[in-house]
C-alpha cells in the first residue's frame, strides 16, 4: 500500500509523531511502528526505535498475536457465505467429538461458547505447539467453564476449534487456506505464519531497570489460529481497508459489517468503557466514537488495529516488547488526532434521481405513534428514514422490499416490517410498523388499536 504523506497537514503529522514518541519512551519498548489509514489508503507512517538510525519501516514484520483471530473469523464467514455452514450450527454438526460441540459457530466467534480462556498448562504462548498435538490437548478435561451462550468469556481454545473447523471443511491446513483465500487476494504478501526477514526480535524489558531479555518465538501448532501470525503495518493497513469496506474476492461489505456488529454482551467490568465483541472483532466506544478492531500480544510483542468506520479512519500500531505502551489507547488516540484535526468532509447532498417513484412522497412528512411525533423522509439512496422529531427516541432507515413494504436496518426496528396501509380508494391511511400504528394526527382514525374515545380531545372543567 502506497503511503501518501502529503495527504495530512504538517501539524497533524507532527501530532502523530509526538504521540508515538511519547508511547515508545514512556512504554520503554525497543521499537514501535505505526500507520494511519484514511479513505482507503495509508496516509502516514511513523516509527521510533532505541537504536539510532534503525527505525523500522512499513515492511518490517512483528508478531501480531490475537489479531490472528480476526483472520480466522474471516475464513469462517467465507464458509457461511458459501452456504457450507450456518452461524447457528452447533460445532458438533461439522466437527464432532470435541467435547465442546454444543457451542454454535457464532458463539465461538464471539467468545460466548463457555470455553476456558487458555489451554491447560504449560503456558501455551511460551512452549512449543508440539506439546499439544491434538484438540483434546488444547481443550483439556474440562473444556466448558460457563453455560454455553450465557456470558462473554474470551477464549483462545475457542479459536483453535474454529481453525480446526476450517481445516475440516476445506480439507487443507489452516495456514494454507488463509494464504489462498485471504492473504493472496488482498495482497498481504508480508503476512505469514512464520517470521520472514526483515522482522523484529521480541524482547522483555525489566520492570525496574532499563535492561532487556530476549523472548522465545514458539510455533503455536494447534493454537496457531488464535495467535500465530506475523505481519507489518503496511499489510495491516490493507487489512483495515478490507475490514471497513469489504472485498468481494474475500468477503462482501455486508459480511464485514456483520463482523463489526456487537454480538457478545459486555462484562460488568467493560460497561464503563462500552466494550463488547462482534464476530472476530473487538468493539468499544471511546472519545465519542465507535471503534472496532483487535489487539494482540505474545511474549515479546504487542499489536493493535483500530478502525473508526464513521470517520473512515484506521490506525495500526506494532511494538516488540512483552509489556509496555498501551497500544489500544494509542491506536484510538491516532484515530482521534486525525479525526479532530482534519474532520472528514461529507459527501455533497444530492437529490433523488429523476426517475424516482413519486408515490413515495405520500409517505413523507409527519407521523404520530400515539402522541409521539416522528418524521419520515425519502432519501436520495432510495431508502426512507423514520425518526422522532424530539431529541430522543427510536429511529431507523428502511430499505424497500420492492413489494410496497420496507425492512428496518438498525436499532429497535432492525428486521421489522413497515407496511403502508391504504384505503379502498388508494389514499394512505396509516403505517403499520411491527404492529405499531403511525397516523397523520395523534390517535387519528379507526386504525388505532383499541379505538379512540368517541368524545375526542378535551380540557378539564
Amino acid at each position: 500500500m502506497t503511503t501518501s504523506e502529503d495527504e495530512l497537514l504538517p501539524g497533524t503529522r507532527r501530532a502523530l509523531t509526538h504521540r508515538i514518541a511519547v508511547a515508545q519512551t514512556e512504554g520503554r519498548t525497543p521499537s514501535l511502528v505505526a500507520a494511519v489509514v484514511r479513505d482507503g489508503r495509508a496516509v502516514w507512517h511513523g516509527a521510533r526505535s532505541s537504536v539510532e538510525g534503525h527505525g523500522p519501516d512499513e515492511g518490517v514484520q512483528y508478531r501480531i498475536g490475537s489479531i490472528t483471530k480476526t483472520f480466522t473469523a474471516v475464513l469462517v464467514m467465507r464458509l457461511r457465505d458459501e452456504g457450507i455452514l450456518d452461524l447457528g450450527d452447533p460445532l458438533e454438526k461439522h466437527l464432532p467429538g470435541t467435547g465442546a460441540g454444543e457451542a454454535t459457530i457464532a458463539e465461538l466467534l464471539s467468545h460466548t461458547g463457555g470455553l476456558a480462556a487458555e489451554s491447560p498448562a504449560p503456558w501455551w504462548e511460551r512452549t512449543p505447539g508440539s506439546l499439544r498435538p491434538e484438540l483434546a490437548d488444547v481443550l483439556g478435561e474440562r473444556p466448558l467453564l460457563h453455560p454455553v451462550g450465557r456470558r462473554f468469556h474470551y477464549s483462545n481454545p475457542g479459536y483453535t476449534l474454529l481453525g480446526a473447523l476450517v481445516e475440516e471443511l476445506r480439507g487443507a491446513p489452516w495456514e494454507e487456506v488463509l494464504r489462498r483465500e485471504v492473504l493472496e487476494p488482498l495482497g498481504l504478501d508480508r503476512t505469514s505464519a512464520q517470521p520472514r526477514a526483515p522482522h523484529a526480535g521480541g524482547w522483555a524489558v525489566h520492570p525496574w531497570a532499563d535492561a532487556m531479555l530476549p523472548e522465545p518465538a514458539e510455533d503455536l501448532g494447534r493454537m496457531a489460529p488464535a495467535g500465530q501470525l506475523w505481519s507489518t503495518t503496511g499489510d495491516l493497513a490493507r487489512f483495515a481497508v478490507f475490514l471497513a469496506r469489504g472485498d468481494d474476492r474475500v468477503l462482501s461489505a455486508a459480511s464485514v459489517c456483520e463482523m463489526r456488529t456487537p454480538t457478545a454482551p459486555a462484562e460488568a467490568a467493560d460497561v464503563v468503557d462500552g466494550a463488547t465483541y462482534g464476530l472476530g472483532l473487538q468493539i468499544q466506544h471511546r472519545d465519542g466514537r465507535l471503534l472496532v478492531g483487535h489487539s494482540g500480544s505474545l511474549p515479546g510483542f504487542l499489536a493493535n488495529l483500530t478502525l473508526s468506520p464513521e470517520d473512515d479512519l484506521a490506525a495500526v500500531v506494532l511494538s516488540n516488547c512483552t509489556s509496555g505502551p498501551l497500544l489500544g489507547a494509542l491506536g484510538a488516540d491516532l484515530v482521534r488526532i486525525v479525526a479532530e484535526a482534519e474532520p472528514r468532509i461529507p459527501e455533497p447532498w444530492r437529490p433523488l434521481a429523476a426517475d424516482f417513484d413519486p408515490t413515495l412522497l405520500d409517505l413523507a412528512g409527519q407521523w404520530f405513534w400515539g402522541t409521539h411525533s416522528f418524521a419520515l423522509r425519502v432519501t436520495a439512496d432510495g431508502m426512507i428514514s423514520l425518526g422522532p422529531l424530539s431529541a430522543g427516541g427510536r429511529r431507523s432507515r428502511f430499505r424497500t422490499n420492492n413489494d410496497g413494504t420496507w425492512t428496518g436496518l438498525e436499532g429497535y426496528y432492525a428486521g421489522e416490517l413497515l407496511l403502508p396501509v391504504r384505503r379502498p380508494d388508494g389514499s394512505l391511511s396509516h403505517l403499520d410498523l411491527g404492529s405499531f400504528v403511525f397516523t397523520r394526527q395523534p390517535y387519528d382514525g379507526d386504525a388505532v388499536p383499541g379505538g379512540v374515545d368517541p368524545e375526542g380531545w378535551r380540557g378539564i372543567g
